[in-house]
């Protein structure tokens, strides 16, 4: 799924994440997959200067896979702060919290994939 970058970007995610768990009878997952995506999302709409966000879910039999790739391409020049690794805040503090496994990746010149999975009764299971 692809949405833009905006305020609201966040909450179509975690509307796209909830929905996918649920269809797929996950719903043990949701909290943590909610939780999380907000905050990678957010993450990408405050720290990139990206048009678009896109999630993707895998879906396995006893896991879930997110991952938010931002396309940091705006007009020239590209903003300093496009791919800050500085801390903000809490938000990949909570993303190790509660993913089994969690990491990031340049995945182009300008873009940037994070990603997280969360298996069942695994630590982000309710």
């Amino acid at each position: 799924m692809t949405t833009p970058n905006a305020a609201t970007a966040s909450k179509i995610a975690r509307d796209f994440v909830t929905s996918v768990l649920r269809t797929a009878e996950h719903p043990q997952l949701v909290d943590a997959a909610t939780l999380c995506t907000s905050e990678v999302v957010t993450n990408a709409h405050l720290h990139t200067g990206t048009e678009r966000i896109v999630i993707e879910v895998s879906v396995g039999r006893d896991y879930v896979i997110v991952r938010v790739r931002d396309d940091c391409t705006p007009p020239n020049p590209v903003p300093a702060d496009c791919y800050s690794r500085e801390g903000h805040g809490r938000g990949l503090r909570l993303v190790g919290a509660y993913a089994d496994e969690w990491g990031s990746s340049e995945t182009g010149a300008r873009s940037k994939t994070v990603w997280f999975k969360l298996v069942e009764n695994g630590r982000g299971a309710a």
